[in-house]
């Protein structure tokens, strides 16, 4: 309870001072999240997410992205793949934006538990080349992730459990204005059983002086081959 009254008192002193929207109508973000073990060492990582300006409409950005996962331990990971990212009409004030972007990346996440919390930090390097009327243009960016996960019941079986889910994730530019964005979500979670979980939430994003609302909704799926 007193994890859960210090994310909320973090959340609600973050849209406090970010008040600022860069569009007046909520946007939606819908995502699907895939972890599929291969053997001991190794497993795969796929993603798609659909970023619309407007909750069912408008849509604004596709991200493909993904990865090959190196466990290193139970609790510890080393991530390395590639993302593709078309935008449309990207609103950024008055202006409109479209651009194709190949991405490169490569991430570290360590895993820990305090109790009944279960942390993970994410460090994620991105090679970033973006193309817009012809020029492409070479950029590279650091981010952290701080994830945290609350169990709302205690459960004889590892399914069928719900959860308080947040992070703060912060993009360092290492080719431009150092700070790049901010991310700050709180979700209910649902795991329904070893292999699929959802989440639903609400995503607060700023970048640069703009602040942007956004739904989220998100399933994720994690499949074993060492269990066939």
């Amino acid at each position: 309870m007193r994890a859960l009254i210090c994310i909320l008192l973090i959340f609600g002193g973050f849209m406090a001072n970010g008040q600022e929207t860069g569009v007046d109508k909520w946007g939606n973000w819908l995502m699907y999240f895939g972890t599929h073990r291969i053997n001991d060492d190794l497993s795969i990582h796929t993603e798609a997410q659909f970023r619309f300006f407007e909750p069912t409409s408008n849509l604004n950005q596709i991200l493909l992205r993904t990865g090959l996962n190196y466990h290193l331990t139970s609790h510890a990971m080393l991530t390395a793949g590639y993302a593709y990212i078309p935008t449309e009409s990207f609103e950024k004030g008055n202006l409109q934006v479209s651009t194709r972007e190949n991405r490169i990346w490569q991430q570290f996440i360590l895993r820990n538990k305090v109790g009944r919390l279960a942390f993970e930090h994410r460090y994620r390097l991105e090679q970033r080349w973006i193309a817009q009327d012809g020029i492409t243009t070479y950029r590279n960016r650091t981010r952290y992730r701080l994830f945290i996960a609350i169990p709302l019941s205690k459960p004889k079986m590892e399914d069928k459990t719900f959860f308080l889910a947040a992070y703060d994730e912060i993009f360092v530019n290492l080719s431009d204005d150092v700070f790049g964005q901010n991310r700050l979500y709180g979700a209910l979670g649902y795991k329904i059983n070893r292999v699929f979980s959802v989440q639903a939430g609400y995503l607060r994003n700023r970048i640069g002086a703009l602040g942007f609302n956004r739904l989220q909704f998100a399933i994720f799926v994690n499949t074993d081959a060492r269990e066939n």
